[in-house]
C-alpha cells in the first residue's frame, strides 16, 4: 500500500503528518488549478485539506505498481451527495518519499463543487493566481 493511501486511509491529516511522506521538491499536478503546486509545504496543506473538504472519507478501489517508483490509485467517494471519483499517479524518489502527484477528478460537476470547497479551505496559502487563467 503506497504511504499516500495509508495516510489518507487514516483518517483527517494535518499537513505536518503529510510533510512526512514528501520529498521537499514535490510537485502536484491538479485539475483544479492551472498551475502545479510545488514544495513540501504547499502540497501538505493542500493534500490534508483535500480531506476535509469531502462529505465521506470515501475509499481507495484499486491500487497497483506500475514500475519501481510509480504508482496509481482509484478512489471513489461523495461531494454534497454527489458521487466523485479520482485517478492518481504518484511517482516516488529513491527514498520512497512522493515526488510528484498527478490527480483528475470525475464527473465534471462534482469537480467543480470540490474544487469550490478547496477554494475556500486554501484562502491565502495558494496563490490566487494558480486558480484561474488571467482575465477570467
Amino acid at each position: 500500500m503506497h504511504p499516500l493511501r495509508k495516510l489518507r486511509e487514516a483518517g483527517p491529516m494535518t499537513p505536518a503528518q503529510a510533510s512526512v511522506i514528501l520529498n521537499e521538491r514535490v510537485i502536484m499536478h491538479s485539475p483544479v488549478l492551472i498551475k502545479p503546486i510545488v514544495g513540501r509545504e504547499l502540497v501538505a496543506v493542500t493534500i490534508s485539506n483535500s480531506t476535509q473538504s469531502r462529505d465521506d472519507p470515501g475509499k481507495y478501489v484499486f491500487e497497483a505498481k506500475m514500475d519501481e517508483r510509480t504508482t496509481f490509485l482509484r478512489w471513489q467517494g461523495a461531494v454534497e451527495g454527489h458521487e466523485i471519483e479520482s485517478l492518481e499517479v504518484l511517482t516516488d524518489d529513491e527514498n520512497g518519499l512522493l515526488l510528484e502527484r498527478t490527480v483528475a477528478y470525475r464527473p465534471f460537476p462534482a469537480l467543480r463543487l470540490f474544487r469550490d470547497r478547496l477554494i475556500s479551505l486554501n484562502a491565502g496559502r495558494l496563490p490566487d493566481d494558480m486558480w484561474d487563467y488571467p482575465g477570467t
